[in-house]
């Protein structure tokens, strides 16, 4: 099991997919094929309805000796347009104004690959942020009527594997800065990364049962750099999570330094056989990937 928030996101449509067809190497997919992942959250991928650069990208880790053979990708929310001045500039249409940041519909998406087949068990993708538990939207908030809570993503999948069902819960927070005093992003982050918090402790309907993962990309660290720290820190405290990386760092930044951001979080019923942090290779980006060996709970 592993998150790797590698950079397979371009600045145009199709730009992905030309440079996964070219014989060149692609950056990431070296780290990847070293961790050699069974089930694999990319949490910055480049959506295309037909999926075409994601059967380009299984393609090329196939070609390093990694079968992954089952994929799941919807549209996310990043690039999708509002018709608004979600960051207040004076102009609509910016990547600021879509539902999630983004140049084009779908950039910097959610993938999951798998070896074993997948299936959507809840989408909270569409869900509105003020409607959010406990949300800290702002009272004059420009979009209340439609903007979503998650930035790219929130799935709740089901990996069916040879021992059974293993639910999988996904993130791809929005970062908490590149904004004013107002601190929008902030908030938005804080409530993107506590809304499986809600989903676990069943404020959002039923509450879930089972073996279960929460993976990916917080944006934030429990103890240092911007944000509300203290989401993080209620993620890691949650009684039905363990945290078999305490501390690691998971990113390499220019100026803030090394923090932690990449997630991979079994319930409590999990055995934890081994994890780690792969470091990526040369031009592969800042992100490490994560993994997690588990032993299916008896």
């Amino acid at each position: 099991m592993a998150s790797y928030a590698g950079e397979f996101s371009r600045k145009g449509p199709g730009l992905l997919l030309r440079d996964l067809l070219r014989d060149d190497p692609v950056p990431g997919i070296e780290t990847i094929a070293n961790a050699a992942p069974e089930i694999l959250l990319l949490t910055d991928f480049d959506y295309d309805a037909g999926h075409a650069a994601l059967q380009a990208f299984q393609d090329r880790i196939a070609a390093r000796g990694l079968d992954l053979p089952y994929r799941f990708a919807l549209r996310p929310n990043t690039g999708m347009t509002t018709g608004l001045d979600l960051d207040g500039d004076g102009r609509k249409g910016g990547p600021r104004d879509a539902q999630g940041f983004g140049y084009f519909a779908g950039q910097g998406g959610q993938a999951i690959l798998s070896r074993w087949p997948l299936t959507l068990d809840v989408d909270l993708s569409t869900l509105l942020w003020r409607d959010v538990p406990d949300s800290l939207m702002a009272k004059a908030d420009p979009g209340p009527e439609l903007q979503r809570l998650s930035t790219s993503a929130h799935w709740s999948v089901f990996v069916q594997t040879p021992q059974g069902a293993v639910r999988v819960m996904t993130i791809g927070a929005t970062p908490p800065v590149f904004d004013g005093p107002e601190d929008r992003n902030g908030r938005r982050n804080r409530d993107e990364v506590l809304l499986w918090v809600h989903h676990l402790d069943g404020r959002l309907g039923e509450r879930p049962g089972g073996p279960a993962i929460l993976l990916g990309n917080l944006n934030l660290d429990p103890q240092r750099g911007d944000g509300l720290r203290e989401a993080a820190a209620r993620v890691l405290a949650h009684p039905e999570l363990q945290d078999p990386l305490p501390d690691r760092p998971t990113v390499q930044w220019d100026g803030p330094g090394e923090m932690r951001v990449t997630y991979v979080l079994p319930t409590r019923d999990w055995q934890v056989l081994g994890a780690g942090i792969t470091p990526p290779e040369q031009d592969a980006g800042p992100h490490r990937l994560v993994w997690v060996d588990l032993a299916f709970p008896r």
